[in-house]
């Protein structure tokens, strides 16, 4: 019976590993299809190093590519520089939360773009790094994806691009609350979870005082801000440019913004 078990769980999971965009089953129900929003520069998009493991496809877990097709969601889910992308912290998120609601299907729609700047996530910015236009470019991905789905979070991690100039570190906070009315105005989801991340900690970088300053808007945000929450990054390690996680860290982070995601849901419980 043991080598009975083991053998259907090996085929399952051969099944799911071997998804194709063609095996892609979409919930007939939208209630059923709960979507995440992943934005902000390199660090949400992923650079880590892709292993076997993280090209194995979860039967309830897309993604949306860049065609607007959903797909299996394997690392790297992210596009904007196809030479450098990698695992992030998107799928470890969705696997703890396809866990913890079995009977949903969840949908990742990957918008990130490395390098970008705070000021780049407003309507008609130009990120001339990437020739993209970052907030501009995700409005009708995710309104794409809304019409299969439900908004269940945005997850965001941002801030490395605006803490190296006063200027910018100034007006972070404010800039930083707008987006966050903007993106909750525009896709009609008022009440919608905002999940923001801490910037990379590491000990053999220290952090300058703007980035500190930065660190503080994404630490003191779910004071300020109704239904949102702060994923921590202390303890964990880059891939070696001092910048960028590994993918351990990036896993390891996922987890957090899970955690911090499912803080906001307790804290509506009466």
């Amino acid at each position: 019976m043991k080598t009975m078990l083991c053998s259907i769980a090996s085929l399952m999971f051969l099944q799911a590993s071997c998804m194709s965009a063609a095996d892609v089953a979409i919930p007939d129900k939208p209630e059923d299809f709960h979507l995440f929003l992943l934005v902000g520069q390199s660090n949400m998009a992923g650079r880590g190093k892709v292993e076997e493991h993280d090209r194995e496809a979860h039967p309830r877990i897309l993604s949306l590519d860049k065609s607007l097709t959903w797909t299996p969601a394997v690392d790297p889910l992210h596009f904007d520089k196809p030479t450098i992308v990698g695992v992030g912290l998107g799928k470890t998120f969705a696997l703890d939360y396809a866990k913890q609601h079995p009977g949903v299907t969840v949908g990742l729609v990957p918008c990130a773009v490395g390098g970008s700047p705070i000021s780049s996530w407003e309507p008609g910015a130009l990120d001339k790094a990437t020739k993209t236009h970052p907030y501009d470019d995700m409005l009708p991905r995710i309104r794409e994806a809304m019409k299969s789905g439900v908004l269940k979070g945005i997850l965001w991690h941002q801030g490395e691009s605006d803490a190296g100039k006063e200027a910018t570190a100034a007006v972070y906070e404010e800039k930083l609350h707008s987006l966050i009315k903007r993106f909750r105005t525009e896709l009609n989801a008022a009440d919608v979870p905002f999940v923001a991340g801490q910037m990379g900690h590491f000990e053999d970088r220290p952090w300058s005082e703007l980035k500190k300053r930065v660190d503080a808007v994404h630490q003191s945000l779910p004071g300020k801000v109704r239904r949102t929450a702060f994923a921590k990054s202390d303890g964990l390690t880059h891939k070696g440019d001092k910048v960028h996680f590994d993918s351990a860290s990036y896993r390891e982070l996922g987890h957090r913004y899970f955690a911090a995601y499912q803080s906001i849901l307790t804290a509506d419980r009466p």
